[in-house]
């Protein structure tokens, strides 16, 4: 697993977090956030963007 930036937005506000994943695709990344945020905040997180951590 490599460790990764997720850029999106949540609720209009611009965020990012580190996640482990495995590919680094979107689909993956928005499952990582649904993890985190909870699945009620689905519609609300847009814009994902990923890219490998430094």
């Amino acid at each position: 697993m490599t460790k990764y930036v997720i850029h999106y937005t949540l609720n209009g506000q611009r965020r990012w977090d580190y996640a482990q994943l495995q590919n680094g695709t979107p689909a993956e990344a928005l499952a990582a956030l649904l993890a985190l945020h909870g699945e009620s905040e689905a519609d609300a997180i847009e814009h994902i963007r990923v890219s490998r951590a430094l």
